[in-house]
């Protein structure tokens, strides 16, 4: 699939954000490894704690649906539903990510309009990141 069309499905997807407290929208849209695309949207909360991004929005959709391997994510959002800047996921979303993304090859695109977008790799997002592979580790016993 193409940059172009991801971003146009992210954007697509902000238009559903619920967000009556920071009037923040974000889209997001999930490229899965078989070519599917899982949308997502944040949803904020009046007691905050529960909001929920459009990152983790779009990757509990898929893995509630049985898809496991993906490929890219592209990230929008703006103030109102204006694209004005890139919009880079938080610590926790990132850390999603590294549940089920290869940090390696794993595309984290922000745009800010559809011919506008930066590209990185999620191990450039998230250094040194914790994820499956650490548990399957051989602990080393420290005397």
């Amino acid at each position: 699939m193409a940059t172009e069309e991801l971003v146009r499905m992210a954007i697509e997807a902000m238009k559903y954000a619920y967000t009556p407290y920071s009037g923040f929208r974000v889209g997001a849209a999930l490229l899965a490894a078989d070519g599917k695309v899982y949308q997502g949207c944040n949803i904020e909360n009046a007691a905050y704690t529960p909001t929920n991004c459009a990152e983790r929005t779009a990757f509990f959709k898929a893995v509630s649906e049985g898809q496991r391997e993906f490929s890219a994510i592209c990230i929008v959002g703006g103030k109102d539903g204006v694209l004005e800047g890139y919009t880079a996921p938080c610590g926790v979303c990132r850390q999603v990510m590294m549940e089920f993304c290869d940090p390696e090859t794993f595309r984290v695109i922000l745009a800010k309009g559809e011919k506008h977008w930066q590209e990185y790799r999620l191990k450039e997002l998230l250094p040194m990141g914790f994820g499956p592979d650490n548990l399957k580790k051989q602990s080393r016993r420290i005397e």
